[in-house]
């Protein structure tokens, strides 16, 4: 029972991968995409719910977020019609992302992906305003600005682990 978490997140991964074999514009697409949403959410409260947490499911989360967000961008991103300065802004975010990795592969040798509130904000919200992003470029704007916070967030808190080494 306590691998159950490290379970959903490893289908989310697979699920991740499924959506590569997926058209954006047919219902599989989205219906796994909710569902490695979901699973998003819910491995993470089952984890604490069956207070088996571990520094490894943590580790396994951020990778499938990752996963997750890398097997969408070569599908959405050709379709997404998005105005420049917001490509932009997501560029910078990807760069202080990068920079808190590198930062903390350089000091700890391994990488650290704190699970802010900030965080876990800012991928709910993303999950959710990735469809909408079709119709209105609103919601990706306010997860683009949560999302700025949130990296900034992980900067500060990876700089000061390494002023505490």
């Amino acid at each position: 029972m306590t691998l159950l978490p490290n379970i959903m997140t490893l289908l989310r991964i697979a699920g991740s991968l499924g959506l590569l074999f997926c058209d954006v514009a047919n219902d599989s697409f989205w219906i796994i995409y909710a569902l490695c949403g979901i699973s998003d959410i819910a491995d993470g409260w089952l984890a604490r719910k069956l207070k088996c947490v571990t520094k490894t499911g943590a580790l396994l989360d951020s990778l499938a977020d990752i996963c997750f967000v890398a097997c969408l961008c070569p599908l959405l991103l050709p379709i997404l019609e998005l105005p420049q300065w917001l490509w932009l802004w997501a560029g910078v975010i990807v760069a202080i992302k990068i920079v808190n990795q590198t930062s903390a592969l350089v000091m700890y040798g391994c990488f650290q992906f704190p699970h802010t509130l900030a965080n876990k904000i800012t991928g709910f919200l993303l999950f959710i305003a990735v469809p909408m992003t079709f119709q209105s470029i609103i919601p990706i704007t306010i997860v683009a600005a949560i999302a700025s916070f949130a990296a900034i967030h992980e900067h500060y808190i990876i700089t000061n682990m390494i002023k505490q080494i």
